[in-house]
């Protein structure tokens, strides 16, 4: 069991949501039990999670996109007022880390995802305001076949891919979820290959004519490293039961 301030509190200084200028608040979104003793970690929140998280009788909701964004106060609808009953009548306290997520090359989605798919020397890459949110790392030397074949097996999707670049492949630029525009950095960086979760429609003119691969794996797909990490980080460091809940979407 541990006091839920201080879970929050070792979770702020690992991932320091100071450092990003992000869409939304970090950290605790919603209170619940003042102590906790287990954490159950998700990549978005929904009805759907947090109705699992109560049958898995969990203290903790943690995810990597929360209940609320920047932008002007507006009434809650249907769909807003169920989730939050959710929370409210299980007493499930709701954490949340967006870009601090992304950027961290320890347990950051993308620092994650490059170790899975073989990369090594991972470097910050993929600045957004005044932090990057991304890696950039090397490959050794694989067929762009190989780094299609890899990011399908980390992400248990097949991934949209335009492989027009060299070969062999021997670097990679990698920025999660919505991420695709950071693919004119990649070029700019002269890297070989640029993966992403969400494809843009230009994206498929610009990595040919630049001869860059470019590999969009799914927004969801990709955003799963990170949370669950930090959920093994918490019941590693508390003692608490950790479990990851998987809402699969294909986007």
């Amino acid at each position: 069991m541990a006091a839920c301030t201080d879970v929050i509190g070792y979770l702020d200084s690992l991932l320091d949501p100071a450092s990003y200028d992000d869409y939304g608040p970090n950290g605790l979104q919603v209170p619940g039990k003042e102590e906790i003793e287990s954490v159950a970690t998700g990549v978005s929140a929904n009805a759907e999670l947090f109705s699992r998280a109560r049958e898995e009788r969990v203290d903790l909701v943690l995810v990597h996109h929360g209940l609320f964004w920047a932008g002007p106060p507006r009434p809650l609808d249907h769909a807003s007022k169920r989730r939050l009953q959710l929370l409210f009548e299980a007493d499930l306290a709701l954490a949340a880390y967006h870009l601090p997520l992304d950027g961290h090359l320890e347990v950051g989605n993308n620092a994650l995802l490059a170790g899975a798919i073989g990369a090594v020397d991972v470097e910050p890459f993929a600045v957004h305001r005044s932090a990057t949110i991304g890696v950039r790392a090397r490959l050794d030397a694989i067929s762009p076949q190989e780094l299609v074949a890899r990011v399908t097996a980390a992400t248990g999707r097949e991934p949209l891919a335009f492989t027009d670049g060299p070969d062999p492949v021997r670097s990679v630029g990698i920025v999660s979820g919505a991420g695709a525009d950071y693919l004119d950095e990649a070029i700019a960086e002269g890297l070989d290959a640029f993966v992403t979760g969400e494809p843009i429609e230009r994206a498929m003119s610009r990595a040919r004519e630049a001869a860059v691969h470019f590999v969009a794996a799914g927004h969801y797909a990709t955003e799963t490293f990170g949370v669950r990490a930090l959920g093994d980080r918490l019941a590693e460091r508390f003692g608490l039961r950790h479990v990851f809940i998987d809402v699969p979407n294909p986007i």
